[in-house]
């Protein structure tokens, strides 16, 4: 799956120093080394700043690829999981001065052309947050791979959640996301779930912090080596993502106070 050239280097997308608002891309990699290359060679030349890959303890070359391409390298020393990951991701990019985040899943899932649109949604203050919605219709989900119980569960979560958080968002479950540096600053991720469900609490917890949410449509590619979870967990995550609209709601009544909607200081 990888239709470039090994000698791809980060530079060619990085942009000129000129530039006002520090741009900063976040890779949560696992086992991503056939992938790496083709994902980072569609961005559009000169829309990022600087491009943070964190290891989650991979056992193939993904560390020594990043490297030799000039990326910034995290490695965790043990596996902490798909959350655990973007809590170092984003910590690090806040750390490293960024003003917009946007985090990429290095699988080559998703379209990484779209990568300077989505960012100008935050640059243009129309947005705090932009998703890319997987589902412009039923018909394209479908026909690029998406499997059906996937694609039933996506719709009937996304329904209930924009229900209950008052949003009208295409696609609830996407991993291609990007963030004003104030949503990171505000929301406690630290206390979130290090699994699957952290990407719900995050877009709850923005909502519940009075952020705007958006999305734009993305394409993208269901193979092998794009990073997916089970029927066993995706239930798992389901029944997370309704327990977490649940915690919302008793915040938001007063009934019981949730540590996930306590503000954090902003960051210096």
């Amino acid at each position: 799956m990888n239709p470039y050239h090994d000698a791809f280097r980060v530079n060619q997308i990085l942009r000129l120093p000129s530039c006002s608002n520090r741009i900063v891309a976040v890779l949560p990699a696992y086992n991503a080394e056939k992938t790496l290359v083709a994902t980072l060679a569609e961005v559009p030349t000169g829309c990022i700043d600087e491009v943070i890959l964190v290891d989650d303890c991979s056992t193939d070359r993904t560390v020594e690829l990043a490297r030799e391409m000039g990326l910034t390298v995290f490695v965790h020393p043990r596996n902490r999981g798909y959350g655990g990951n973007q809590k170092t991701c984003y910590g690090q990019a806040l750390e490293h001065g960024a003003d917009v985040i946007i985090m990429i899943h290095p699988d080559y899932q998703y379209d990484s052309r779209i990568v300077p649109l989505a960012i100008g949604f935050i640059e243009l203050g129309i947005c705090d947050v932009v998703l890319g919605s997987r589902i412009r219709s039923r018909r394209e989900a479908l026909a690029g791979g998406m499997p059906l119980y996937k694609y039933l569960s996506n719709r009937f979560l996304t329904t209930v959640e924009n229900i209950a958080l008052g949003q009208n968002l295409g696609d609830f479950h996407s991993g291609f996301r990007v963030y004003r540096r104030s949503v990171l600053e505000r929301i406690p991720f630290e206390r979130n779930s290090d699994d699957f469900v952290f990407d719900t609490q995050l877009l709850v917890q923005a909502v519940r912090f009075g952020f705007r949410l958006g999305d734009i449509p993305v394409p993208v590619r269901y193979f092998p080596e794009a990073s997916s979870i089970n029927l066993k967990r995706s239930v798992r995550y389901g029944l997370g993502t309704l327990g977490t609209l649940a915690v919302y709601w008793m915040d938001c009544l007063g009934l019981r106070q949730s540590p996930l909607f306590s503000q954090t200081e902003p960051s210096r």
